[in-house]
């Protein structure tokens, strides 16, 4: 026979089946530091935008140079001509700035530079490297950030290119900036005033908050890659272990798998961990269970098999009419013991997948009881055994579950007590509401169950029956079946003895009860 091999799909997504894209093919330790030094590098986008702050510095020198020009037109109104030269040089000496004063024919008539003679421009070739090497993160920072700037200032324009009553800015040939002011006197008449200031703070200070800012974005960086590293570290290794324990359980290679609950984590980790490790040792479970089963199923299988083997071998060989009804009624006592054995066993092992997919809703147990022993009072064929029901009153018995399951349930525990009970015995059958949980007792007057056996009873394939019952009528799942319905609704059933000194066994299923309202 040609066997077939199924595969598990990657994914139930169609998208997913599309190529996959950059960061799919990056570990979680990629992912999180490039999410972490996007940011990072988002905050540094604003090392090349202290833009808005040389430019505040700017106009408050402009501002300050017009206000100066100002004053000093207001002092030459005031005293004659003569004295312009000597008061321009003796302001500039003061003030630093270069002020020029031009009559109406563009003719220079005062230089606050040129009496003093103090002034004296600096060769950029003659500077120390480290200066050279500021000017060109000056202009790589400023071509990256392309903020547009005047042209170099190539030199002071003659009087006749002056314009009236404007201010600006430009650059001088070491990246220090020029700020100037024109204004045009009304007293003298025609006369204008140049104001020129090298304001070489203004890069000065830019260069000192870029430094600070570097200096701040490199220690972030640092500690963002340290906490980046750490935070996969805490991530991955964990998930790694788990991955790792999990391809361990899939290949089943190892009989005892550990998957690592990690206890010291509260996090999601730590509860998909602790999933992990519940869901691994109930699959272990289940695996055991399912091979016990089916060990029990085959040993179960092969008692009847054999004794209808030899029934069958030695109805060839015997020639006596009633040897042949004898080993005739073994046989369709095999049979018949077959059938209900198989039945018993294709229902248990769908059990749990039903319980499964099943949608519970509110039930209430006293109906389901009345409701059964309803219907074996109308059959009349239980051995002439009385039931004895104490119904509770209406939502008292409510609980949460499978109506149908339930039923079952509530047969099985009825029919084996009425198969112990004695011929005109008593099954009694109670339902009470007790500390949150529904609770039906179920008692039989039959011979009881030895309190050593009170657990086996509910294990599957257990059978101890009376004497004289007709062979192969029982499978020995009844109570196992009632078993597991029961905890699939998360209760549970025990057997116990009637106590007082009575005969019999008494069988307790507990549910958790539901708040019905009334």
């Amino acid at each position: 026979m040609q066997s077939t091999r199924f595969t598990v799909p990657d994914t139930d997504f169609p998208k997913a089946a599309a190529k996959p894209g950059f960061s799919a093919r990056m570990t979680l330790r990629q992912r999180i530091l490039a999410v972490n030094i996007i940011a990072l590098l988002l905050l540094a986008g604003s090392f090349f935008y202290l833009d808005s702050y040389r430019k505040r510095l700017v106009d408050e020198r402009i501002d300050r140079v017009e206000a100066e020009a100002g004053i000093v037109l207001e002092a030459l109104s005031q005293m004659p001509e003569r004295d312009y030269a000597e008061f321009l040089a003796s302001v500039s000496r003061k003030t630093g700035t270069r002020f020029r004063l031009a009559d109406a024919r563009n003719n220079i008539v005062a230089d606050g530079w040129e009496p003093g003679g103090r002034f004296a421009l600096r060769n950029p070739a003659n500077e120390p490297w480290q200066r050279h090497v500021a000017r060109w993160l000056d202009d790589a920072i400023e071509f990256v950030a392309d903020r547009g700037e005047p042209k170099p200032f190539s030199g002071f324009a003659p009087a006749s290119q002056w314009p009236a009553n404007v201010s600006g800015w430009s650059l001088a040939v070491d990246r220090t900036h020029i700020v100037w002011a024109t204004r045009k006197a009304t007293i003298p008449t025609g006369y204008t005033l140049m104001a020129e200031a090298n304001a070489r703070d203004i890069r000065r200070l830019v260069r000192a908050e870029r430094e600070r800012l570097a200096w701040i974005i490199a220690a972030v960086t640092l500690i963002t890659v340290f906490l980046s590293l750490f935070l996969a570290r805490t991530i991955e290794k964990p998930l790694r272990a788990l991955a790792i324990a999990a391809l361990r359980v899939r290949h089943g290679r190892d009989r005892e798998v550990i998957v690592p609950r990690l206890p010291q984590r509260r996090d999601e980790i730590g509860l998909l961990a602790r999933a992990l490790s519940d869901m691994t040792h109930a699959l272990r479970q289940r695996i055991d269970a399912t091979e016990a089963f089916a060990a029990d199923v085959a040993h179960e299988i092969k008692n009847p098999l054999a004794s209808l083997s030899s029934a069958v071998q030695s109805l060839r060989t015997v020639k006596r009419p009633e040897l042949r009804a004898q080993l005739e009624d073994v046989i369709a006592q095999d049979v018949v013991r077959l059938d209900r054995l198989i039945t018993d066993i294709s229902e248990l092992s769908r059990l749990d997948a039903r319980l499964a997919r099943a949608r519970f809703e509110p039930v209430d147990l006293g109906k389901i009881v009345a409701v059964i022993i309803a219907d074996h009072e109308a059959r009349s064929c239980d051995l002439d055994v009385a039931i004895a029901f104490a119904r509770p009153l209406d939502t008292i018995a409510m609980v949460n579950g499978d109506p149908s399951q339930l039923t079952r349930v509530i047969e099985n525990l009825l029919g084996n007590a009425i198969s112990f009970s004695p011929p005109k015995g008593l099954v009694q059958i109670a339902a009470t509401r007790d500390d949150g949980h529904v609770q039906i007792m179920i008692d039989d007057e039959g011979p009881g169950i030895p309190e050593h056996s009170r657990d086996a009873v509910f294990e599957r394939f257990h059978s101890d029956r009376p004497e004289g019952e007709t062979f192969g009528q029982h499978s020995g799942l009844g109570l196992s079946i009632a078993r597991t319905i029961i905890e699939g609704h998360g209760g549970a059933i025990t057997a116990t003895g009637r106590g007082s000194g009575l005969a019999g066994a008494r069988l307790i299923v507990r549910l958790p009860a539901l708040d019905y309202p009334q």
